[in-house]
C-alpha cells in the first residue's frame, strides 16, 4: 500500500530560511520537492560537493589511497612476472649465472636452442631437458663462433637472465614486501576509515542542503523564500506542531495529479520481502496501485511451480536460513536470506503437491503412503497434462486480475468516462470466462448461456467501439476500437500462452533431476562396493547443478510474467520516486 501524503508550501523570510531548514532537517519528516536535475546539477558549488562525495566513496570502497593500492598492485604484478619467468627458464634446470659470465669472459659463448624432440641430434649440443614435444639444448663455442649448421633446424632462444631458483628467491622477497604493503594499508584503515565515513555523511548532508536551497524560489528581490515538500499523514501532527512553534507561513493541501508526489510503501512483513522486485521495475507513482501485494504471492507461486521439487525447497529453506543468520556469507545474496527462505517454503509445499522429491516421482514411489498420493496433482484434463492446464488457468486468472486492477485504478484516477473502453474489455473477457465456467459447473441451458453472452458482447461493444472516448466522432471511436481489438486479440492470446513456461520449466527440472538419479543408479548396480563413491558424486553434483539452473529459470521467468504480462495488462507505469525525507 502507498501511504497518503500531504503537500506543504512554505514561505519563509530570508533571515529565517537557514534556521528553518535546520529545524526541518532535525525533524526529518519532509520530502523537499527538488527542481529538475538539469536546473540544479550544473551549479559549480554542487558539482564540487558531488565530486568530493565521489572521491570519499571511492576511497572508502577501495580501502586506501590510490598510492598505497597501486604500490600493492605493482608488487603483486612483479610476483606474477617472476613466477612466469621462473616457469619459462625452468627448462634450463638449475644453473649458476656467475659461471656463465665467467665462461663468457674466458672466450666461450653459450647459446640456448629448442627444436622438435624427434629432430634433435646429439652432435648439435648438450641436451638439457625435454618438455611438451620439444628438446632444449645448449651449444658452447669458442671465440663467439656461429652455429651455422643449426640455423634451419633449431630455434635460437634468448639467454636466461636468472635461473628458476633465483626467480623464486625474488618471489619470496616480493612476498615480504607485499606483507609490508598490506600492513601499511591496514594501519591506514585503522587510522582513517571511521573518519572517512563521518566525512561521507557530512558530504551527503551538504549535498542535500545545497539541492534544497537550489530548489528554493527567491521572491520579492530575495527577501522571501518559497519551496514545497511532502509529509506522510502519520507524521503530519508532528510537523504541524513544529511549524506552529516556528511561526512560519505554510499551506497544507492534498497532492494534485500533476504533483511529483513521492511514495512511501506500507506493507506487512511478508509483502515487504518482495518490494525489492517492484523496485527492479520501477516504483509506483502516487496515484497508482502498489503492485507488491499482488506481485509477491504470485511470484512465490510461479517460482515454486518452476522449481517444482519438494527436496529443492528444503535446500532453499536451509540456504535462506543460513544467510539470514549470518552463518553463510555470499555477497550477491546479502540481505536476501528471508526471501530465499520463503521461496523455499513455497517450493517445498508446491513440490509436494506436484509429487517430486529430488527428481523422484513420489506418485509412483512405493514408499509414499497412498493417503499422501491422493492429494498430489496428477492426471489429465481433456487429454492434456493437468499441470499444464493448471498453468494456463493460473495465467488467465492473473491477467483477468490485472485487467480488473487497471479498470479500478484508472477509474479512480481519471473518472469513469475516460475508462469506458477499459471496462468494456474487462466485461467482455471476464464476463465471457465467468459465464462459461458457470455453464459448465451448473449445466445451464444453452439458451440462457447464449443470451447471456449476447448481452455481455453487446454492452462491451458499446463501450469498446462507440463510447471509448466520449465526445469524439463515433467513426473515429469505431476505428480506435478496431485497432484495440487487433492488439487485444493478439496480445491476450500471447500473454496467456506465456504461462505455459511455468509447466515447462517445472517439467524440465524434474526430468533432469530424474536423469541424474537414473545415471547414478545404473552405475551403482545391484551389489555395490566402491560404486557408492561415484554414485554419491553424481547425485550431489547433478542435483546441485540442477538446483542452480532451476533457481535461475525460476527467478527470471516469473519476473518476466510479472513485469510484462501482468504489469502491461494492469496498466502499471512504475514512474514514481521513493519518499526521501530531508534529514541528518
Amino acid at each position: 500500500m502507498i501511504t497518503q501524503m500531504k503537500k506543504y508550501t512554505f514561505l519563509v523570510f530570508h533571515r529565517d530560511y537557514e534556521p528553518f531548514l535546520t529545524q526541518l532537517r532535525d525533524l526529518g519528516v519532509v520530502h523537499i520537492t527538488q527542481k529538475a536535475a538539469g536546473l540544479i546539477e550544473d551549479d559549480e558549488k554542487l558539482q564540487a560537493a558531488l565530486q568530493h562525495e565521489d572521491e570519499l566513496r571511492h576511497l572508502l570502497k577501495q580501502g586506501a589511497p590510490d598510492q598505497l593500492i597501486q604500490e600493492l598492485a605493482n608488487i603483486k604484478q612483479s610476483i606474477e612476472d617472476a613466477k612466469n619467468a621462473a616457469s619459462q627458464v625452468a627448462v634450463w634446470g638449475d644453473f649458476d649465472t656467475d659461471r656463465i659470465d665467467a665462461l663468457s669472459k674466458a672466450g666461450y659463448t653459450l647459446r640456448f636452442y629448442s627444436c622438435a624432440a624427434n629432430a634433435y641430434q646429439e652432435k648439435w649440443g648438450i641436451k638439457v631437458s625435454e618438455k611438451e614435444g620439444k628438446t632444449y639444448f645448449v651449444t658452447v663455442n669458442e671465440n663467439n663462433e656461429n652455429d651455422a649448421a643449426l640455423e634451419n633446424d633449431a630455434t635460437l632462444l634468448p639467454a636466461p637472465e636468472k635461473s628458476a631458483a633465483q626467480y623464486m628467491q625474488e618471489v619470496e622477497h616480493l612476498k615480504g614486501l607485499m606483507a609490508v604493503a598490506n600492513a601499511r594499508i591496514e594501519a591506514w584503515q585503522l587510522a582513517n576509515l571511521e573518519d572517512i565515513k563521518e566525512q561521507l555523511k557530512e558530504a551527503r548532508q551538504n549535498i542535500d542542503w545545497q539541492r534544497v536551497t537550489l530548489s528554493t524560489d527567491k521572491l520579492a528581490e530575495g527577501s522571501l523564500c518559497l519551496f514545497e515538500g511532502f509529509c506522510p499523514i502519520d507524521k503530519e501532527a508532528e510537523l504541524n506542531a513544529m511549524l506552529s512553534a516556528a511561526e512560519v507561513y505554510y499551506e497544507e493541501t492534498d497532492p494534485a495529479k500533476e504533483d511529483a508526489t513521492p511514495i512511501k510503501l506500507r506493507n506487512n512483513k511478508f509483502t515487504q520481502l518482495f518490494e525489492c522486485l517492484t523496485g527492479m521495475y520501477g516504483w509506483p507513482n502516487y496515484h497508482e496501485f502498489d503492485p507488491t501485494p499482488i506481485l509477491g504471492p504470485f511470484f512465490l507461486l510461479f517460482f515454486a511451480i518452476c522449481m517444482g521439487d519438494c527436496g529443492y525447497g528444503f535446500l532453499l529453506m536451509l540456504l535462506g536460513w543460513m544467510i539470514a543468520k549470518g552463518k553463510l556469507k555470499i555477497d550477491m545474496f546479502e540481505g536476501l536470506g528471508p526471501i530465499i527462505f520463503v521461496l523455499g517454503v513455497g517450493t517445498a509445499v508446491v513440490g509436494f503437491f506436484l509429487g517430486t522429491f529430488f527428481g523422484i516421482d513420489m506418485y509412483n514411489a512405493s514408499w509414499v503412503p497412498d493417503a499422501l498420493k491422493s492429494v498430489m496433482i496428477k492426471g489429465e484434463v481433456m487429454g492434456y497434462d493437468i499441470q499444464m492446464v493448471m498453468a494456463i488457468c493460473i495465467g488467465i486468472f492473473h491477467i483477468c486480475l490485472a485487467m480488473t486492477i487497471k479498470a479500478v485504478t484508472y477509474t479512480l484516477r481519471d473518472g469513469f468516462r475516460a475508462t469506458v473502453s477499459t471496462w468494456g474489455w474487462l466485461l467482455l473477457i471476464v464476463g465471457t470466462i465467468a459465464t462459461l465456467i458457470v455453464t459448465m459447473t451448473f449445466s445451464l441451458p444453452a439458451e440462457v448461456t447464449k443470451w447471456t453472452l449476447i448481452t455481455i458482447g453487446s454492452i462491451s461493444a458499446l463501450g469498446i467501439y462507440i463510447f471509448n472516448t466520449p465526445g469524439r466522432n463515433p467513426l473515429i471511436n469505431i476505428g480506435s476500437g478496431l485497432w484495440d481489438t487487433y492488439n487485444m486479440a493478439t496480445g491476450i492470446l500471447g500473454d496467456t500462452l506465456s504461462y505455459i513456461r511455468l509447466y515447462a520449466l517445472g517439467l524440465a527440472g524434474g526430468m533432469l533431476g530424474g536423469a541424474f538419479n537414473n545415471l547414478a543408479g545404473m552405475l551403482l548396480g545391484d551389489d555395490p562396493t566402491w560404486q557408492w563413491i561415484p554414485f554419491v558424486l553424481i547425485v550431489v553434483f547433478g542435483h546441485v547443478l540442477n538446483l542452480a539452473m532451476s533457481a535461475l529459470g525460476a527467478f527470471v521467468h516469473p519476473l518476466r510474467l510479472s513485469f510484462v504480462e501482468y504489469f502491461k495488462n494492469a496498466g502499471y507505469e512504475g514512474s514514481g520516486a521513493l519518499y526521501q525525507p530531508f534529514k541528518k
